[in-house]
């Protein structure tokens, strides 16, 4: 049986991300998310956009904003590649 639930890309791949969270975050913020950018949503979220070098990396930005208790709305890969196919394994 074939795994057809295969990641977009490698965990060491760099990536642009979409990260939302409940509320809006005032501009003191923005030390905290470095390098991503902040920009609040008409639907009173926050949305933080930006690269991040490795799934390493996305983890310890969850990790800080679990620890500073906001809440997560959702976490989006931003860079997805348009002429690979859905499941299908990337090239190495």
């Amino acid at each position: 049986m074939q795994n057809d639930h295969r990641p977009a890309g490698l965990p060491h791949e760099p990536g642009s991300y979409e990260i939302r969270l409940t509320g809006h975050l005032d501009a003191r913020w923005s030390a905290l998310f470095e390098g991503l950018v902040i920009h609040h949503a008409a639907d009173g979220t926050t949305v933080l956009t930006g690269p991040i070098v490795d799934q390493a990396a996305l983890h310890g930005l969850l990790q800080r904003v679990r620890d500073l208790g906001i809440p997560l709305v959702s976490v989006n890969r931003a860079d997805r590649d348009p002429e690979r196919e859905p499941g299908t394994q990337p090239e190495i």
